[in-house]
């Protein structure tokens, strides 16, 4: 192989690694605003079919249930009174057509009452993804509310595996 065909494709493995992280990043910021509008769809396209949603507060196990957790209470609730899903920045690593993703998500809510907004919850994230058909999908999200226990910092600790 010569230097030239090395460094093609060298410079090809570098631009699919930043290919694949950036729509990687475009899959996981889509969420909070889909979720937000209350677009249950636009949601539901961002998971895999078997896709798991693992909160502290319960489990969500495939697309279907995920999808349906926007279009019901209390997450409609969410919305008409006023919130913002929002996400850190993104540390990604990949492994070929699978990936992990790891961050800190808000969830802030309005105070009718006062005509402002509070940090209603703080979570660590993680997100494992995969590619299928082609297209990056979220295969299982862990949430865990950063109330000083010790599971959410052992999920924000595993950013680097």
């Amino acid at each position: 192989m010569t230097d030239i065909q090395e460094n093609l494709d060298a410079l090809l493995d570098r631009v699919r690694v930043l290919e694949d992280r950036a729509a990687i990043g475009d899959v996981l910021s889509a969420y909070g605003p889909a979720v937000d509008a209350g677009d249950a769809e636009a949601v539901g396209r961002l998971w895999a079919p078997d896709a798991v949603y693992d909160l502290d507060i319960g489990l969500m196990n495939g697309r279907a249930a995920i999808t349906e957790m926007v279009r019901t209470s209390p997450h409609q609730d969410y919305i008409h009174g006023g919130c913002g899903h929002l996400l850190d920045p993104i540390n990604i690593r990949l492994d070929g057509d699978t990936a992990v993703a790891t961050c800190h998500s808000l969830l802030v809510r309005r105070n009718t009452d006062e005509d402002s907004f509070r940090v209603w919850r703080a979570s660590a994230n993680r997100f494992e993804l995969a590619r299928i058909d082609g297209e990056w999908k979220i295969t299982r999200r862990t949430a865990r509310l950063l109330d000083g226990s010790a599971d959410a910092r052992e999920l924000l600790g595993r950013a680097s595996d």
